[in-house]
């Protein structure tokens, strides 16, 4: 009997999938690794429902999936679910999602009567797919990580941030958190950045929008620095910019994570006092930079691709965690 010759996974062999959501971020976390994405159809039947279809044998293998939860965002995270049960049951050893935005993490907790907490079922959804483990950036509430019954590794942006931010000759910074949800964020980058740290009290009056009421600090003459893990419709933003502005401030910058720039966001940033707005690429532009000159943009490729590949060799990853 003939058998004809096939290329076979060795166990343990590092495989790297992509959705649709963010394939350039993908590209650059392969070619930082020095290995080339595998091969998938992700595309969708006539009535709009998701197909998808692994092109190589995964038997054995260690595989990342790399997918953003961004626009629009249900898609792409069953885009993620799918290809994740259909590695599962073309036998891969070990499957990872691999998130840089992490989607429904403002439902976090029941703050209102009825509400869902999105965050959690996201877990669940994640897990019951076939998930092994989790790889994630920046995440809206750290304490997101114990939805998971699985490992979780929380990365932070804030190496690749505040590398630009030490380049740059800012004169007297500070740091500001747009709430007080954020302090422990904003804490850290002041404490690396070694300046103070201010705070805004805010009242947020419904979602999407939130209402300024005091500055926990003295900004006057200094540079702002307004620290957050997201911008979405960017009314936040735009509004702590101008209060500090209102205080005596010289300058004031956005740094964010996550560019979710939903809604008149791109408008506001453009009309508002806001300096320069600095965000990485967890999340595609699409072609919003050019529609907005004050963006940023850094890549967080070297150090997604650093995380995978300590994972993938059984590594620490602490040092990452900064």
């Amino acid at each position: 009997m003939n058998f004809k010759p096939q290329q076979y996974v060795m166990a343990g062999e590092l495989k790297l999938f992509t959705g649709n959501s963010n394939p350039q971020l993908s590209r650059e976390i392969s070619e930082y690794l020095g290995i080339r994405l595998s091969q998938a159809t992700v595309s969708t039947f006539s009535d709009g429902e998701i197909r998808v279809k692994i092109e190589e044998n995964v038997r054995g293998g260690d595989v990342f999936v790399i997918q953003s939860c961004s626009h629009p965002v249900n898609t792409s995270i069953m885009e993620l679910l799918i290809m994740i049960d259909a590695l599962k049951r073309s036998s891969a050893k070990r499957i990872t999602a691999v998130i840089p935005y992490f989607g429904y993490a403002r439902q976090d907790r029941k703050d209102q009567p009825r509400v869902p907490i999105s965050a959690k079922l996201m877990a669940d959804l994640l897990t019951t797919a076939g998930t092994q483990r989790v790889l994630a950036m920046d995440l809206h509430a750290g304490p997101i990580q114990g939805f998971f019954n699985i490992p979780v590794d929380h990365l932070y942006a804030r190496p690749v941030l505040l590398d630009y931010i030490k380049k740059r000759d800012l004169r007297d910074p500070i740091v500001v958190s747009p709430d007080a949800g954020g302090v422990e964020r904003a804490r850290g980058f002041a404490k690396r950045l070694e300046i103070n740290l201010a705070i805004i009290d805010k009242r947020r009056e419904g979602p999407n929008h939130a209402k300024v009421m005091n500055i926990i600090g003295d900004v006057k003459n200094r540079h702002v620095l307004l620290v957050d893990d997201m911008i979405d419709t960017a009314g936040t933003i735009c509004e702590t910019a101008q209060a500090c502005m209102d205080n005596g401030a010289s300058q004031v910058w956005a740094v964010c994570t996550h560019p979710v720039l939903s809604g008149p966001a791109i408008d506001r940033l453009n009309e508002s006092c806001v300096a320069e707005v600095v965000v990485t690429n967890t999340i595609p532009l699409d072609g919003k930079d050019q529609r907005c000159g004050k963006l940023r943009v850094l890549s967080v490729a070297s150090l997604l691709g650093e995380a995978i590949r300590r994972i993938h060799e059984e590594q620490s990853v602490t040092s990452l965690f900064v």
